[in-house]
């Protein structure tokens, strides 16, 4: 029991972190755009793309990641997505040119398209109904509280001209979700989802 509850925890570590990477990303880049623009000199054109291509690419392939999570692993999906999205925001954080980060942005949307439908898929499937609500539950309030705080935190980041950190910051986060998640969750799939 005891080491039940201890993957459940570990479950929500995976999945608040992942989450966490999206929220933030997107919350404090709103913030930090004009700095961007400044040093990148970026048009109002190339701004709209560089926000637009992540929603279009994870809307384009958000149902893709869910079926391909049931079918394949939900832990396994889950997986590549945090480290496509990991790897994407390396290259945001590195970019050169406009043209750099809008094609980048469009490699995290399809990184988000494969994390986050597992994000929830591995809290319902590891955890009884009657848990199951605080576990949502908490998975919510965690990613409402981060994404409350991305402007605050893009904000200082652009007071300082260090707009690059707002993806850097998602490196240590996608780390910590993979590790929990190679190490503490175990894998699910479709109807064969694991119980707690």
């Amino acid at each position: 029991m005891k080491s039940e509850k201890a993957t459940g925890n570990w479950v929500l570590v995976a999945a608040t972190t992942a989450s966490a990477m999206a929220f933030i990303d997107g919350s404090a880049l709103n913030v930090v755009l004009p700095s961007l623009q400044r040093s990148l000199q970026a048009t109002a054109t190339d701004l709209i793309w560089i926000l637009n291509a992540y929603l279009l690419f994870m809307a384009s392939f958000i149902l893709l990641g869910g079926t391909l999570g049931d079918r394949v692993g939900r832990k396994k999906v889950f997986m590549w997505g945090i480290s496509l999205f990991m790897l994407a925001s390396f290259a945001c954080g590195v970019a050169p040119s406009p043209v750099w980060l809008i094609a980048s942005r469009a490699v995290q949307g399809v990184g988000a398209a494969l994390m986050v439908p597992g994000s929830l898929a591995i809290i319902s499937s590891y955890f009884k109904r009657e848990a199951r609500g605080q576990a949502i539950g908490t998975w919510s309030a965690v990613t409402t509280m981060v994404t409350m705080a991305g402007p605050a935190l893009g904000g200082f980041l652009a007071d300082l001209g260090w707009w690059r950190m707002v993806f850097f910051l998602n490196l240590p986060l996608g780390i910590l979700a993979l590790a929990a998640l190679y190490f503490k969750v175990p894998e699910s799939r479709g109807s064969m989802a694991v119980k707690l």
